[in-house]
């Protein structure tokens, strides 16, 4: 399922798996036609209204009309010591780049995407966690168009333990194909999920709160046909080489 590099040494064993059309050659041999075909594969669903986006060069939200400001990560909740990350300092932690499979609720799947970011655990080391938190609930910039039950921001919770787990190799991304995320992509900051359903994957990342009680995420607000936990079903997962 995934390939890892970091700081430019291969430290997973599994190379990228043959995509059809011939996608990875697109990808290796012709850079700019590789991004368009990645991108093509990727729908946009964003339900968050378009009055607002980031600037990558400068760290600042655009507000249409409003203001800006710049991009800061809010955590906190059942911390002893909450912190403001801003989007430089992000930069600054250990990265990683990740090539995982991306899969939506509505039964498509994007093979082989290549992110860039940290895993959570980089972010724990900022802040001590308390004993109770045994969740991690993530809000996204802006509002929604429609809000369920009153939830006017996406949100979106998974136990801390799933965070932290190697096996389920999930990232907060900044990057896709070794550029800094687009607002289709989820600007400045995401998360992905790669076992978990697409809607998982919230964008627009800009506060994460450690609590003790699990908490509905936006999309199963909306539904209660889509679970909180939401994996992949084993069906739709390729096999791992190795």
């Amino acid at each position: 399922m995934v390939s890892l590099e970091h700081k430019g040494r291969r430290v997973g064993r599994r190379g990228f798996l043959k995509a059809s059309l011939g996608g990875i050659a697109l990808l290796l041999t012709a850079p700019a036609r590789g991004m368009a075909f990645l991108l093509s594969q990727f729908q946009t669903r964003t339900v968050e209204k378009e009055n607002f986006s980031f600037d990558p060069r400068t760290g600042m939200v655009e507000w249409k009309g409003k203001r800006s400001e710049p991009y800061q990560l809010r955590v906190g909740g059942l911390v002893e010591h909450p912190v403001n990350l801003s989007y430089a300092e992000l930069r600054g932690l250990p990265l990683i780049v990740q090539v995982s499979d991306f899969h939506c609720v509505e039964g498509w799947s994007v093979e082989d995407a290549r992110w860039g970011g940290l895993r959570f655990e980089e972010i724990c080391k900022s802040v001590k966690i308390k004993a109770r938190a045994e969740y991690v609930i993530f809000h996204a910039l802006g509002e929604t168009s429609s809000q369920p039950e009153g939830q006017k921001n996406y949100v979106e919770s998974f136990p801390l333990k799933k965070l932290l787990d190697p096996k389920e190799e999930i990232l907060l991304a900044l990057d896709l194909d070794e550029r800094p995320l687009t607002h289709e992509r989820g600007a400045p900051l995401r998360v992905v999920a790669p076992y978990q359903l697409g809607y998982k994957s919230i964008k627009f990342v800009t506060a994460i709160e450690f609590s003790s009680v699990q908490r509905a995420g936006w999309w199963s607000l909306g539904n209660a046909v889509y679970p909180i936990d939401a994996p992949v079903s084993p069906g739709r997962l390729r096999k791992k080489k190795g």
